[in-house]
């Protein structure tokens, strides 16, 4: 997946608007808001909880706090990064609360078009796609949220600092032991 495009100065003011219009109480604000960045945060949360009814959960919690706090947004930082903080923080505590022994099952994605016309190459596929899962169930919470938000949504490290509120320096480490991690998980499909 592509990294998110860069805000134009023109849609960051756009946002800003909406975000000083929804603080206000204006439902109309909030909810192009909310539409304008569901998506992202969805995928964020099924990538990181493996499973839709808690992602579906967890992203409409975040808005439901969201819209709460939004009076003491102090728009230090963009609307969709502080979202991504709050779903990645509802994620973190959904994880936590989990047995340590229960495996992540994530979404698998589609598989491309030509795999799909081989019986053997999307055989391959699925099976690696679940050595995958098997191998991001071994990482700790923090060490995964840092992972999916650096890998497949392209994030920069201070917006994954800010993402989950730690500094800089934790997202490199987290990032660097999860890579390590799956490198030697994932070294049999190299």
């Amino acid at each position: 997946m592509p990294p998110p495009e860069p805000e134009s100065p023109a849609s960051g003011r756009e946002e800003d608007l909406l975000v000083a219009r929804a603080s206000e109480g204006d439902d109309e604000a909030f909810e192009i808001l909310v539409r304008r960045h569901s998506g992202e945060l969805l995928r964020l949360a099924r990538r990181l909880l493996g499973n839709d009814a808690e992602a579906e959960d967890a992203v409409q919690d975040a808005y439901v706090s969201a819209w709460r706090r939004l009076p003491e947004f102090r728009r230090n930082a963009a609307f969709g990064t502080w979202m991504y903080r709050i779903v990645t923080n509802r994620c973190l505590n959904v994880l936590r609360g989990r047995r340590p022994t229960q495996p992540l099952d994530s979404i698998v994605e589609p598989a491309a078009p030509e795999y799909q016309s081989s019986p053997v190459r999307a055989a391959e596929s699925a099976a690696s796609a679940e050595a995958l899962h098997r191998a991001l169930a071994g990482l700790t919470p923090e060490q995964r949220a840092c992972w999916v938000l650096r890998e497949f949504h392209g994030l920069s490290y201070d917006e994954i600092a800010a993402a989950v509120g730690i500094g800089g320096p934790a997202v490199r480490g987290r990032i660097f032991r999860a890579r390590r991690y799956l490198t030697e998980a994932m070294d049999t499909w190299r």
